[in-house]
């Protein structure tokens, strides 16, 4: 899938970059945006880098977002960059190729931010905010219907197939099958779970989810197809035996996965995301309650830190590490300008004796 760029806004870009930032954001998805406005709203200096490949660009709008309900994802991304210019903040497309901290143990924090096209600048702090990748089943069919009728979460799309035929895909433990066609019950008029390449259920569970109204279909899925020509048409499934059924939407489980290149660059730890047997995403940097990494100086927030959350709690964890990155930049300056006065003190002392 080809992604359109995101809409110029005027007076919200700039090629060239500054000698220094207070701050520098590697991502400009809701979690980077939202803390690049939080800092600017602080009368901080930041610069946001951005790939332009948010991680939900296939889906048809953001939900749960009070007030944006069914905004499309990149139509969100341009209204937070003029947000985040109307507070004299910067937006560059580009990526970050590398990180490193360029100050002294003793000295003020100093990062030195280069990008892949050779242009250079410096921050004072960083937040980590780039997006994650789905890896997806390797059903042929499956990723193009990714994000319209191949779906995830019911709390992100459950509503849009209410009342439909929804079909889960099992390819993970029997706990992450079970649990899927649980939850989407509650907003389907019948489950089906296609048993595919998963383990199957224990007859218990089966035996529970049956009585539910869930029903099984045994054997390999081969193709998914879209069903008319938007998403309201459904999916085709076409399984091994030469068998199909036609469905609302296929729920299907995917891997994230976070590059950790430049959160290793900085010494940042990383670890795994497991959950109900199984590693769900590979590389999140490790925070702490304000998204402040174990390096110094270094917050992280969005898919780079929980790749499994949503838009409204990305876009809360990036504002709240941009909170608190401009309380730590106050704390530095205050600390800097009682270092000025003790200097000049000593200075007048000096020399009046």
């Amino acid at each position: 899938m080809t992604e359109a760029p995101l809409p110029q806004q005027s007076g919200q870009r700039r090629d060239a970059l500054d000698e220094q930032y207070d701050a520098v954001v590697v991502g400009g998805g809701a979690a980077g945006l939202a803390g690049a406005v939080a800092l600017a709203r602080m009368r901080r200096r930041v610069l946001v880098v951005d790939a332009g490949q948010p991680r939900n660009a296939p889906a048809d709008g953001v939900h749960n977002l009070l007030a944006r309900e069914g905004t499309s994802p990149r139509e969100l991304l341009a209204a937070g960059r003029a947000e985040l210019a109307g507070y004299g903040g910067a937006v560059v497309d580009g990526r970050v190729a590398a990180l490193r901290r360029s100050s002294g143990d003793g000295e003020p924090l100093r990062f030195d931010v280069v990008l892949e096209d050779g242009r250079t600048t410096t921050a004072r702090r960083l937040l980590l905010a780039h997006s994650g990748t789905d890896a997806l089943p390797p059903v042929p069919g499956l990723r193009d219907l990714w994000g319209s009728r191949v779906l995830h979460c019911p709390f992100c799309h459950g509503w849009e197939v209410r009342g439909r035929t929804v079909a889960v895909l099992a390819t993970g433990p029997a706990a992450m099958t079970v649990h899927a066609a649980t939850l989407w019950r509650a907003v389907a008029d019948r489950v089906v779970v296609l048993e595919h390449t998963g383990p199957p259920v224990d007859a218990e569970q089966r035996e529970q989810l049956e009585a539910a109204g869930t029903r099984f279909t045994a054997g390999e899925v081969v193709a998914l197809e879209p069903l008319g020509d938007d998403a309201e048409g459904g999916v085709r499934v076409r399984l091994a035996s030469g068998g199909a059924l036609e469905v609302g939407a296929v729920v299907a489980a995917s891997q994230v996965r976070v590059d950790t290149t430049l959160a290793e660059q900085l010494g940042a730890a990383v670890a795994d995301v497991e959950a109900m047997g199984t590693v769900v995403a590979t590389g999140a940097v490790v925070v702490d309650a304000v998204g402040a990494t174990t390096a110094a100086g270094v917050w992280a927030a969005g898919n780079a830190a929980a790749p499994m959350a949503v838009v409204p709690a990305v876009a809360a964890a990036g504002m709240q590490a941009g909170a608190a990155m401009t309380m730590d930049l106050v704390r530095e300056d205050a600390e800097a300008a009682a270092r000025r006065t003790r200097a000049a003190r000593e200075e007048m002392a000096g020399a009046a004796r």
